[in-house]
């Protein structure tokens, strides 16, 4: 089981703004300097150094070590962000002052009692500013409200955060399809996915390498902000895994260029994006498919690639 909220924040362009193709880089990029902005005590102290670093609130979300007592600590080569920012997804790249301008944060584990610390980070990255300069200046922006499902939470005239719980507990459910249960599965990449199977990245996607995505996920997310890893049949789940045919695929592989502020470089950056259909014996798989399709997939997450969507089809 984990704390899990999804936290929608509705925001109005006080400028112009020029924008990337996909803007989930951009958006963290700025959020995180932002966020340091507002809870770094020692400002120039490295992260790693620092004494502050385990309780730290920057430190947790963007620098983590692994927990000193980790179940399997084998199977998690480095601990996943608590976090996810789900841009928004339309490919304009000017936009103009008034303009709407929303997106999602999504927060796992403990790091949710810390909504308003979230909250002011995401006003002081709109005085910042995001995206390239026009006429001398970045986009900036106005948070007017955060919402969780149609409940509002937030509201920037009253600068108070309501009281009540604004966070879910998740955990993998058991399947309610017999295991032996053959039909079609659809999965559709709503943002790029990035998945690396032995060392290379490639849009090629037998079910099997989906299956192992998912459990690495799900296990390093429940290890690090959960109850610990699940109890699995993680062999025998990628062996069964490997008898699932693909009957449909249209995947392909988009590029696009990011720049790092913290390497100081321009990165190419890609993913996976269409949609592909499996077919076969998959009802033992829909738990970690329904999970995976709340708290995305692959590397770069937190930008906000690796959103899928499945369904069933006939």
């Amino acid at each position: 089981m984990m704390l899990f909220g999804k936290y929608h924040l509705v925001c109005r362009l006080t400028s112009d703004a020029l924008l990337p193709y996909f803007k989930g880089s951009t958006f963290r990029g700025a959020f995180g300097h932002a966020l340091k902005n507002v809870v770094c005590a020692l400002k120039r102290q490295e992260c790693r150094q620092c004494l502050l670093n385990r309780k730290c609130l920057y430190s947790v979300v963007f620098e983590k070590p692994l927990p000193e007592e980790s179940s399997r600590g084998a199977r998690i080569s480095g601990p996943p962000n608590p976090f996810v920012i789900e841009p928004p997804l339309n490919t304009d790249i000017h936009f103009q002052e008034g303009s709407s301008f929303d997106f999602n944060l999504l927060l796992f584990g403990d790091v949710n009692h810390s909504i308003p610390y979230f909250i002011y980070a995401f006003e002081q990255m709109g005085k910042i500013g995001i995206g390239r300069r026009l006429n001398g200046k970045r986009g900036l922006f106005k948070l007017e409200s955060v919402m969780v499902g149609d409940k509002p939470v937030y509201n920037s005239s009253e600068r108070k955060l309501r009281a009540g719980d604004t966070f879910e507990h998740i955990s993998l459910l058991p399947a309610d399809l017999s295991p032996q249960e053959s039909f079609r599965l659809k999965v559709n990449m709503v943002t790029p996915m990035r998945l690396k199977f032995e060392n290379r990245l490639k849009a090629d996607l037998p079910f099997h390498v989906l299956v192992r995505a998912m459990l690495r996920r799900v296990s390093s997310l429940f290890e690090c902000y959960g109850e610990g890893e699940p109890e699995l049949d993680y062999r025998g789940l990628v062996k069964r895994s490997e008898e699932i045919r693909i009957v449909e695929d249209s995947l392909r592989w988009y590029d696009w260029r990011r720049y790092s502020f913290r390497q100081e470089q321009s990165m190419l950056m890609g993913g996976m994006v269409g949609s592909i259909t499996y077919e076969g014996k998959i009802g033992e798989y829909m738990p970690l498919v329904d999970l995976c399709s709340k708290v995305h997939l692959g590397k770069q997450t937190s930008f906000g690639l690796g959103k899928m969507k499945a369904e069933k089809v006939s």
